[in-house]
């Protein structure tokens, strides 16, 4: 504990800098030398200016320690750069946080397979619906998932990976104490329940717009790859794909609708060479062999119908329609005995695209259709 003053004392200096940090820590050995040094000593280290060394020579450690009085307050804890439980896999990265607030039950990172799901906050029915999926299904597969928690897409991934079973890590761009948005309150303490939440700001910290682009290089940071799904020209889940190339993560995009605004970034993604994904199951076979004792372990007995891509016959349709009432019923039989895509259901039933993706969503989750190679769904024979 009276190391940790010292790290919150170098990570709380106004205008230092996560870098110049890591040059001054390399030079003295520790935060408490730093601490400790006079100003004469800082001269010497290249790339520190004279605001810099001002701001050093600020020795009140009045934050320090109010920092660890809410820390005890809000029932969260620190690691620092330094500690043996700290992620190599996010101190490796160009500019690491010093201090990570952690509420939960942080799982060992390095040993795990940890996929980001981002994306737009204003996304479509579509968006949130294969948000939510891909959430479960990576989750059902044993991936931990992680989001920034904000709305939007993130809320859509988070929901369904609290439905599929493995840890949910949240990494926030305020306080742990604060709540942003303040409706995902439920949402947080279900992520608390199965895995943690982190933040590189203490307690108190709101939540501020200039928070969230650095959030994000803790989001691909604490990732083997990163999921997007849905980005329009300007969007910070294009920030968190841009931070995972510079650490040498995986970027994965979502193909959408070229005319489509929300597309605009992540169709621009595929372009620029981000691995294409039409499912969870996509970015599960880039990763499977590299835990094949953590991952495709939580198969679920009512998913393994909708798994199964090898030579799938079709259900009697008239069969699987005496299952199906309502509007799964008439979209099942658009659907009929060959793949269609989803414009073309949306066509022949003349439902809203909305009900048409939750039907389908459900409709999957049951086992009776599946999407194919092409995007295309199609119905399956639940008796092979």
């Amino acid at each position: 504990m009276s190391a940790l003053k010292y790290w919150l004392w170098l990570a709380t200096r106004s205008g230092i800098g996560l870098v110049r940090a890591r040059v001054l820590l390399e030079h003295f050995g520790s935060p408490e030398k730093v601490y400790y040094a006079a100003d004469r000593d800082y001269l010497d280290i290249e790339g520190i200016k004279l605001t810099d060394i001002t701001e050093l020579m600020k020795k009140d450690l009045d934050i320090p320690n109010k920092i660890i009085s809410s820390c005890a307050q809000t029932g969260c804890r620190t690691i620092t750069l330094q500690d043996a439980d700290y992620p190599d896999r996010l101190r490796n990265i160009y500019d690491p946080p010093l201090v990570l607030y952690i509420k939960g039950n942080l799982p060992h990172i390095d040993d795990e397979p940890v996929v980001g799901v981002v994306g737009t906050r204003n996304c479509t029915p579509y968006g949130l619906i294969t948000a939510e999926t891909v959430g479960r299904r990576l989750s059902n597969q044993g991936v931990i998932v992680v989001t920034g928690l904000a709305r939007g897409v993130d809320t859509a991934a988070t929901k369904g990976a609290l439905n599929g079973g493995a840890h949910i890590i949240g990494v926030i761009g305020s306080g742990l104490d604060i709540v942003y948005p303040p409706e995902n309150k439920s949402v947080f303490e279900d992520v608390l329940n199965t895995g943690a939440i982190i933040s590189e700001y203490p307690p108190g910290t709101p939540a501020v717009p200039q928070n969230f682009p650095a959030r994000n290089r803790i989001i691909s940071g604490i990732s083997l790859g990163v999921a997007v799904i849905e980005a329009p020209k300007k969007s910070g889940a294009l920030i968190t794909a841009a931070r995972a190339l510079e650490q040498g993560r995986d970027v994965f995009a979502l193909p959408g609708n070229v005319d489509a605004i929300n597309c605009i970034g992540s169709n621009a993604l595929l372009r620029e060479g981000a691995i294409p994904f039409m499912s969870a199951d996509d970015i599960i076979d880039e990763y499977i062999e590299l835990y094949p004792d953590k991952m495709g372990l939580l198969e679920r007995p009512e998913q393994k119908s909708i798994d199964n891509t090898s030579k799938v016959d079709y259900i009697d349709l008239g069969n699987l329609l005496e299952k199906l009432e309502g509007d799964e019923k008439d979209i099942v039989r658009s659907i009929g005995y060959n793949p269609v895509n989803i414009d073309e259901i949306i066509i022949m039933t003349g439902f809203p695209a909305q009900k048409v993706l939750a039907s389908l969503t459900m409709l999957e989750l049951s086992g009776y259709i599946k999407r194919d190679k092409n995007g295309k769904w199609e119905t399956l024979n639940l008796n092979g």
